[in-house]
């Protein structure tokens, strides 16, 4: 129901009030936000000249508003602060790159100079359309202390980073500096933000207002972690404060899990919570809105389908509630709307609920008094832009003063109401760490990304969002089929969802069965059933011809898919497709309307239903389609979304109207002003052909959005499609190692021996003839899926079996891996075959790493200019081989000759689409490659051809990788060929060292290792990089520890080294946290070769409890020689350490002060 403030609440607000109390039996632990109050005046004579008018397109509603709404004073800032939240990482992901971009546009709006600090190179927010200076550093207190120090701003957001912002910010308070530099927090308090922050304050908080909330007690220690359990008694679950995503969270049933549970716990944070377990109960959100005069709305509420015990982050997530009655909606909702007064927050927040299933009984979780992973899914679901209000909240504005986004011409102060369901479902990597990590997920978050489905049933929201977590899944089916079912249901994993649809479809289990394992909500579950039953029926049919209109348009309306459907009835997609539109059953395009009706909506945010008799739109734009990259996952990430809103940018730049296509909310592509037109729907072939259809597009963009868009494009093609830039019969040649290897042999272009394996018998003899090791890569996959480097006979039929199942329709190629050779990265424009721009970055780490894993230099730390000029004459060949128009990247390999002559130059790969480091040349090198890129896709105002490299530099930037293995327990923290990383951060610098110390601190978590402690050394011994490492550390001071005889023998015969073996517990995990301590370990550097064998594997080990500890950990040899190189440095110039006013280091510089230009 639409709620607006001239109306039901036009009374509160003109009457005179007090501030309200906190409390009257005790004082308040926070200060009352003492909201003011305007008393009515007379209307007549001219508006008020401080600007407080009501957003209406009714003049006297303005005139009268001018009198009577609160005068809030608007803070007087000229220069901002904004403090990013790093590399992407599993619990804070790009839905922080969304939230910083709405707020620094509404900054920008408002004349306000935005300075950004974030070192994520590939997130939008970090560019100069933006933000007026951007800091790639680390998001820490000293160095924005340090930032602060030198631009003296005015004021500081903290609410837009996530937790690392508000941490900082907290941090910062309590140093003293934002007093001290005179920086006003902008929008909620400090003291909120404590108070949500700290359990126990808040758990005081709430109880001053007598809103329940779990019995629980707040503890620093083990033993009285133990002790708290022993008063609340068992089950509990603990809560580490001041973490996000759960971390360092999880459930006990006893003293032995506890006691584990709670040195992990407090490794990661200072204080922990034990509270009641609520496990099965409902879980429920709510996203709220205040503003400093007290106006408060509820912009959206989320029901979790999973119970409560899965991070709600893990769970899938319904908006608005489907199964509370109204009493229990507005229960909550009073509950939420106290809460949120009381705390004082200024912007907007959610409030987490656990409510029994069968009565009213509820408790509070947590409040975030800041943007979340929520606040992206609400602001997108709704189409109510959360954070852009929320940066205006914290400029002094009101809520009815700002406008509603959807009508354009009413007030901002109203509480969306929906006519269609949103579901969300988390995206998992686990089987990436198949046997190593537990596919069971809990209270500590595990999923990397998330998709979000628009329908107008459940049943259609929830295929439709299946099939958007991956291509291979078709909908609501059984792609899992325990073994043991009752615990598969009982016990919630990454593939729960499909175990239901094998309990339902294959053992005929009943909803009332499946509820007592699951908890589920049987609202949901009889929904599923729905999709079951409709199945069945299309299975009885038999063949195409028996389906009627009626029929199909059920199916339809229930999101089976044209593949789905073809798979029922031994059919086909393109057969299904072309019968279901001779009955004239297509889909119906709807906008998000969030007022149902009461009012005209003017939102661009689309979504396509079968559950409509009429469109939303007119189809008479013509427009440009962009595919954006879908679902966050484990090699792509929010750098193809950079590329696809500068696409689309520079395509209406262009004068070209623009059609976005993409279902993730933690996108700045999926915001409501980056597309004239924004689908949010699903990227595959019989959706993009809808859209494609009914838009009558000019062309289809398919290059930019990651290695989903490719997939589809020669099918589109075939389609009849016009997909713009480089032709997919040529984006198919480079994806099939066979038609590559093919192709770069005729355009006399070196490359590794490789074979096409057919059997395993002649996958054997190519072996013997190369020489092991050799490397196995299957066509068409991302991020080094099934990628092995096999060194023994012994393994290689395992892993050819691995890699056939990844990609069954291509064959699997066999190259020769080349060991301790450098890997290259180019990455390059070009049009009809001729190259425009290149860009080449060099590799720290020797070939063997993915390239999303390695470590990018640029410009290159060690390439002459005859290895660059051969670069790029091979990057031309390539081009001119492809006929490339658009994008396109390359890893090339280079094996320094024996001899002493010419190096070989060997290409291992090609991609004819943007890849992953083009945001991070294009900024590094002041040009923006996707602008050129979309130019000559196009065709239109194409850029002369420039050779970027040939330019001399004065800095230098490096990309390091963003790992989340605390995420992933169990994980071995080694880096390989195939990809495992979540995120990456680049820093710029004077040197190398300098570009990669600022590069690793800003990784989430790093704490520099100080002179006097000790340093843990293992690994492989023959590496050359084992001793120089372990001498640089004795000669910093440090001391030096191992496990390992081998080790301890050859460290001390290293001259003036000495190296203590101490006692390593490979199996008590409490017992290795006392020698760490014992020891002050504060790094680990772990040289080994090959992943551990086993989990007791010494040097997996020290990995696995080092990420697990929160120390140090460098796990390659050629990073280790950089770090000791740039610890030496820091060292040597005494501000390693803390802040010290005054002192500022020579990294500390924006983007800008590097490239020389504001590009």
């Amino acid at each position: 129901m639409h709620r607006s403030i001239v109306g039901s609440r036009a009374t509160r607000l003109l009457q005179p009030k007090t501030a309200r109390a906190f409390s009257v039996a005790r004082p308040a632990l926070i200060a009352s936000t003492k909201p003011v109050r305007a008393v009515a005046q007379s209307a007549v004579g001219s508006f008020g000249e401080d600007g407080h008018v009501l957003n209406s397109p009714s003049e006297l509603a303005r005139r009268i508003s001018a009198k009577v709404l609160p005068k809030i004073p608007r803070p007087d800032v000229k220069k901002v602060v904004m403090l990013g939240s790093g590399g992407l990482s599993i619990g804070q992901a790009g839905e922080f790159d969304y939230s910083g971009s709405q707020a620094m546009k509404a900054l920008k709006e408002e004349g306000i100079e935005a300075i950004l600090i974030n070192p994520n190179i590939a997130t939008w927010q970090t560019s100069h359309e933006l933000a007026s200076e951007v800091y790639f550093l680390p998001v820490t207190a000293d160095y924005v202390a340090y930032v602060l120090e030198k631009e003296r701003p005015d004021g500081i957001l903290l609410t837009f980073g996530g937790q690392t912002a508000l941490n900082v910010g907290m941090q910062l308070d309590r140093m003293g500096v934002l007093e001290r530099l005179g920086v006003r927090v902008l929008g909620t308090p400090i003291r909120t933000l404590e108070i949500s922050e700290d359990r126990d304050l808040f758990v005081k908080a709430l109880n001053e207002i007598d809103i329940p909330v779990a019995m629980s007690i707040a503890v620093s220690s083990v033993n009285d972690a133990l002790k708290a359990a022993e008063e609340i008694q068992y089950p509990v679950i603990v809560r580490a404060a001041f973490t996000l995503g759960g971390l360092g969270s999880g459930f006990a049933d006893n003293p032995e899990e506890l006691r584990d549970l709670a040195a992990k716990g407090l490794a990661l944070s200072p204080q922990l919570l034990v509270e009641r377990s609520m496990k099965g109960w409902k879980e429920l959100e709510y996203e709220v809105v205040r503003d400093a005069a007290d106006n408060t709305i509820i912009c959206c509420n989320m029901e979790n389908f999973d119970p409560l015990g899965t991070h709600t982050g893990d769970s899938i997530v319904v908006a608005p509630s489907q199964t509370l009655p109204d009493d229990e909606y507005h229960m909550l909702r009073t509950a939420a709307l106290k809460t949120i007064r009381h705390l004082g927050v200024v912007g907007e927040c959610n409030i987490q609920y656990g409510l029994h299933p069968t009565s009213k009984e509820y408790r509070v979780i947590e409040v975030n008094a800041r943007l979340s992973r929520s606040s992206a899914l609400a602001s997108k679901a709704t189409g109510y832009p959360l954070a852009y209000t929320a940066a205006k909240l914290a400029l002094g504005y009101t809520l009815p003063e700002l406008p509603n986004a959807v009508t354009k011409n009413t007030t901002a102060c109203f509480e969306p109401s929906l006519d269609y369901i949103v579901t969300k479902i988390p995206k998992w990597d686990l089987a990436k760490f198949s046997g190593q990590v537990s596919r069971h997920v809990g209270s500590a978050m595990k999923s990397v990304g998330e998709v979000m489905a628009i329908g107008r049933t459940f049943e259609e929201s929830l295929q439709k969002a299946i099939r958007q977590v991956d291509p291979r899944y078709t909908g609501f089916e059984a792609y899992v089929q325990p073994e043991d079912l009752d615990y598969a249901l009982r016990a919630p994993t990454d593939t729960r969802l499909f175990a239901v649809a094998h309990a339902m479809y294959n053992k005929n289990y009943t909803v009332d069965q499946i509820h007592e394992l699951t908890k589920i909500d049987k609202w949901f579950l009889y929904k599923i059933d729905n999709i079951v039953q409709t199945s069945r029926q299309m299975k009885e049919a038999g063949s195409l011809q028996a389906l009627d209109k009626d029929f199909m348009r059920t199916a339809k309306r229930m999101g089976f898919s044209d593949l789905q459907i073809a798979e029922r009835i031994g059919s086909t997609e393109g057969e299904v497709r072309a019968y279901r539109k001779d009955l004239g059953v297509t889909p119906f395009v709807k906008r998000i309307d969030t007022l149902a009706a009461e009012y005209p909506a003017h939102t661009n945010y689309l979504y396509t239903t079968y559950n409509a008799q009429q469109h939303d739109v007119s189809f008479d734009e013509h427009g440009t389609m962009v595919l954006g990259s879908g679902v966050y996952r484990i090699g792509s990430s929010v750098e193809f979304d950079w590329c696809s809103v500068t696409c689309a940018r520079k395509l209406r730049d262009m004068g070209k109207r623009t059609i976005m296509i993409n279902y993730n909310p933690e996108t700045v592509s999926t915001d409501y002003d980056e597309a004239d037109r924004m689908y949010f729907e699903e990227l595959g072939w019989e959706r993009v052909m809808d859209i494609y259809e009914l838009e009558q597009a000019e062309g289809v963009v398919v290059s930019v959005g990651g290695q989903l868009p490719q997939n589809i494009a020669l099918r589109l093609k075939q389609s009849g499609v016009t997909v713009l830039g480089t032709d997919p019969d040529q984006i198919d040649s480079a994806e099939d190692r066979h038609k590559f290897s093919g192709i770069l042999d005729k355009a006399g272009v070196d490359q590794p021996a490789w074979t096409e394996a057919s059997s395993i018998e002649e996958a054997k003899r190519f072996a013997t003839e190369v020489g092991y090791p050799v490397l196995i890569r299957p066509s068409y996959v991302l991020s080094g899926a099934a990628m092995n480097v096999v060194y023994e006979e012994s393994a290689l039929e395992h892993n050819l079996s691995a890699a056939a199942s990844v990609s069954p329709l291509h064959p699997v190629v066999i190259t020769q891996f080349i060991e301790n050779a450098q890997e290259i990265d180019i990455d390059g424009v070009a049009y009809k075959g001729k190259l425009l721009l290149h860009a080449i970055s060099e590799h720290v780490e020797n070939a063997g790493v993915h390239s999303g894993d390695a470590t990018l230099v640029l410009p290159p730390f060690s390439l002459h200019d005859n290895d660059m000029g051969r670069l790029k004459e091979i990057a031309s060949k390539v081009a001119q081989a492809l006929e490339i128009s658009g994008p396109f990247n390359m890893q090339v390999i280079r094996q320094p000759a024996k001899d002493g002559s010419e190096a070989a130059l060997k290409v291992i790969e090609c991609n004819l689409r943007a890849s992953r480091s083009f945001p991070f040349v294009s900024k590094v090198l002041g040009t923006n490659f996707i602008e050129a890129a979309t130019a000559a896709i196009v065709g239109q105002d194409v850029p002369a051809p420039v050779d970027l490299m040939a330019v001399k530099r004065d800095y230098q930037a490096i990309k390091v990788s963003q790992f989340s293995w605390t995420r992933l327990p169990g994980a071995d923290p080694f880096l390989g060929v195939e990809m495992a990383s979540t995120g990456e951060i680049a820093s710029f610098g004077r040197n190398m060292q300098e570009a990669y110390w600022a590069a690793l601190l800003s990784t989430n978590g790093f704490k520099v290792p100080q002179a006097g402690r000790g340093v843990l050394m293992g690994g492989d011994t023959t590496k050359p990089e084992m001793a120089t490492v372990a001498r640089s550390l004795v000669d910093l001071g440090f001391k030096l520890y191992c496990s390992s005889a081998e080790v301890a023998d050859f460290l001390n015969g290293l001259p003036y080294v000495n190296c203590k073996r101490i006692f390593f517990p490979l199996k008590d995990k409490r017992k290795l946290r006392e020698v760490f301590d014992e020891w002050e370990i504060q790094c680990v550097i772990n040289l080994a070769k090959a992943r551990g064998k086993d989990a007791l594997d010494e040097d997996y080990v020290a990995r696995r409890n080092a990420v697990d500890f929160g120390i140090v950990l460098i796990n390659n040899a050629r990073c280790a020689q950089l770090f000791v190189e740039s610890l030496a440095m820091k060292m040597r110039q005494g501000n390693y350490g803390k802040y010290t006013e005054g002192r500022i280091p020579p990294e500390v510089h924006s983007w800008a002060e590097f490239v020389g230009a504001k590009v």
